[in-house]
This record gives C-alpha cells, sequence and structure tokens, in this order.
C-alpha cells in the first residue's frame, strides 16, 4: 500500500483538495474513523483546542492526532486568544504526529466570540496579527489558518489579508461568511476568490458545499485550491467520494434509502460512549440529526418526530419509517418550514 500523502503533496497535487471541517462535539475519533470509511477527505482538522493561561492539550481530542484513524494528514486546531498560551500549545501539539497546526479565527459561537476568541478576534487585526507572528515563529510544521471574512463587516477583510500574507502561513481556509451571519446567509465566494488572488499559499473554500455539483461550481468560481466541507458531510458521508467520482468523470454513486439507514446506524454506535444510557445518546444523536434531516424529506416529518423520540426503540423506528425503501436520496437540504419550537438550542456550528 502507498503510503499516506503528506499535506506538502497534497497542496502541490493539482486537484483541488478536499478537507473535512474541524466541528466541536462532532468531528471526534469515532466519527473521523466513520467518515474514513465512507471514502473519506483528503485532510481533516481535529475539533479545537481550547487555549489559555494553565491550558493542557484535551486527552479526548488528542486521541484524534495519536490514533488518526484515517490514513490523512491531520491537522490540530487551537483557538484562543493568549499568545503565549497559544505557543506553548502549539510547541505541545508538535511533539504529536500532527500535519500542522491549524488557528481558529471563525468560530462564531457566542460563548467563544464574547471572549474574544474564535471569530471574536476578527474585530482586532493588531491582535490577530501579533498572534499570527508569534506562531509562525513557534510552529516549524505547517501552520494554517481557518477564518471567516469578518465579524460583522466584511470589509476588514481587505485588512485581514495582508496580515495573513505577511506571516508566510501555509494554507488559508476562508468560510464566506461574516460571524454575524452565522449560517443563514449566503455564502460571499466573491470574497474568497478575492482571497485566492492575494495570497502567496493556497486557499480553500468553505461554505454551503452540499453536492458534487456545487462543489464544482465554487471551485470555478473561487479558483480556490480545494474545498473544506463540514455540516453536508455529516448529512451525506459519500460526498466526498462523489465529488472525486464527478471530478473523473465517472458514474456518481448514489445511496438509496437503505444506505442512510446503515449509515444512521453506523453513527449511532460509532459516537455512543460505552456509559451513556439509551435515553442521553438519543438526545446526543439529535445534534447530528438536525443536519440529517434536512436532506430525508421535503416536509420536515421526519426532524420533527426525530426531535420527540426518547427511547433507542423511538429512534430506530422513526428511521426505519422514512428510511427502509430503495429509492436514490440526494441528501441536498431540503427548505424546510420549521416551527421555532422545533429547533434545538445549542445547535453546532
Amino acid at each position: 500500500m502507498d503510503a499516506p500523502a503528506t499535506l506538502r503533496q497534497l497542496l502541490t497535487a493539482g486537484q483541488p483538495m478536499l478537507a473535512l471541517a474541524p466541528m466541536q462535539d462532532v468531528t471526534d475519533l469515532p466519527f473521523l474513523r466513520l467518515m474514513a470509511a465512507y471514502g473519506g477527505a483528503d485532510l481533516y482538522v481535529t475539533e479545537y483546542f481550547r487555549v489559555y493561561p494553565g491550558s493542557c492539550l484535551d486527552k479526548t481530542i488528542l486521541s484524534s492526532v495519536t490514533q488518526n484513524p484515517t490514513g490523512r494528514p491531520l491537522l490540530a486546531q487551537m483557538i484562543g486568544n493568549d499568545i503565549p498560551a497559544l505557543v506553548r500549545t502549539a510547541r505541545e501539539l508538535q511533539q504529536h504526529p500532527v500535519a500542522g497546526i491549524d488557528l481558529n479565527l471563525g468560530c462564531p459561537a457566542p460563548v467563544v466570540y464574547r471572549k474574544c476568541a474564535g471569530g471574536g478576534l476578527l474585530r482586532e487585526p493588531a491582535k490577530v496579527d501579533a498572534i499570527l507572528g508569534a506562531l509562525r515563529d513557534a510552529v516549524t510544521t505547517n501552520f494554517t489558518v481557518k477564518t471567516r471574512i469578518g465579524f460583522d463587516n466584511p470589509a476588514v477583510f481587505d485588512t485581514l489579508l495582508p496580515i495573513f500574507a505577511k506571516h508566510r502561513i501555509d494554507l488559508l481556509t476562508v468560510h464566506g461568511r461574516t460571524v454575524a451571519e452565522g449560517y443563514r446567509s449566503g455564502v460571499h465566494y466573491d470574497f474568497i476568490r478575492r482571497a485566492v488572488e492575494h495570497m502567496p499559499c493556497p486557499v480553500l473554500a468553505n461554505g454551503n458545499v452540499h453536492s458534487p455539483s456545487k462543489a464544482a461550481r465554487v471551485v470555478e468560481e473561487t479558483r480556490a485550491a480545494g474545498l473544506m466541507i463540514g455540516r453536508a458531510a455529516i448529512r451525506n458521508p459519500w460526498l466526498f467520494s462523489q465529488i472525486r467520482q464527478q471530478r473523473q468523470g465517472q458514474p456518481i454513486i448514489v445511496p438509496i434509502g437503505r444506505d442512510m439507514l446503515e449509515y444512521v446506524q453506523r453513527l449511532y454506535f460509532a459516537v455512543r460512549p460505552s456509559a451513556l444510557d439509551d435515553g442521553r445518546h438519543v438526545e446526543k444523536m439529535k445534534k447530528y440529526m438536525n443536519y440529517i434531516g434536512l436532506g430525508i424529506e421535503p416536509t420536515g416529518q421526519f426532524l420533527h418526530r426525530i426531535r420527540r423520540a426518547h427511547t433507542e426503540a423511538e429512534f430506530f423506528g422513526i428511521c426505519h419509517e422514512f428510511l427502509d425503501h430503495a429509492e436514490p436520496m440526494l441528501l441536498e437540504p431540503f427548505a424546510l418550514d420549521l416551527k421555532p419550537t422545533d429547533m434545538l438550542a445549542g445547535q453546532h456550528r
């Protein structure tokens, strides 16, 4: 078997690279293993390590690095604003088999940005400049950044791009929305194209890539070196393989309902901690089903009912009712008209 490609080889391969986006409380070791079983991405990124004075490496997140099940390069992502702590953590992470260190400048969760971390740092370009300078000196492997185009005003992006370029980062991933826009607005792909034209390093495009055809359009529109895909991969684990099949002119394999049923079953048991009882694990599964359910059927009934399941039997009974069939499933998101009371609090990024 050939050795897995390094990040440097992926960046110079001449083909658009596919990366799985880091999603907190989602892209853990069991989820990475499951994604790899369905074809997987070319590049993975850990959940973020929270960094602050006195912080230690989270052992659960670190297990994704030390037991990397994907056979592909894995970046370790950090989030925080304390420069000495970030430098210390970057050095600690480099003692493990990481493909690089990634800095989170895009998380839109209020609990994060209110502490001037993640996307909150985009309000302070001078602070971003100082952090990148310190980390570039400390990181001897690949140093990458994942960002949004601003906090509440994309005009700051023209200030941020020269800062990113100045510090010789190896890869920039741009989610084409501001922090304030969350996931509600359309994606400003023209800003990603601007980054591609300005940056001396490769740029990945991130935001609303949910099908092979959309993937091709975004690469063409932005001229990005590749794509980072998050929520759509939760819903459609075949998506990376489908994108490759379209790119190579091969028939695109479309799963049927029973394939999706099997995926939900595999996901359910893959991410279940041994100590968690049925009821609490059903509640945990709803964070995944919030994304999966958008592609199941157009009325919203699947999500409405799955959100009200309390037992494993109820959960799988609903899944069997909607998925035990041989009809093809595109798994693209329907525009569901869901009541606010149907939405669960604390949805993940």
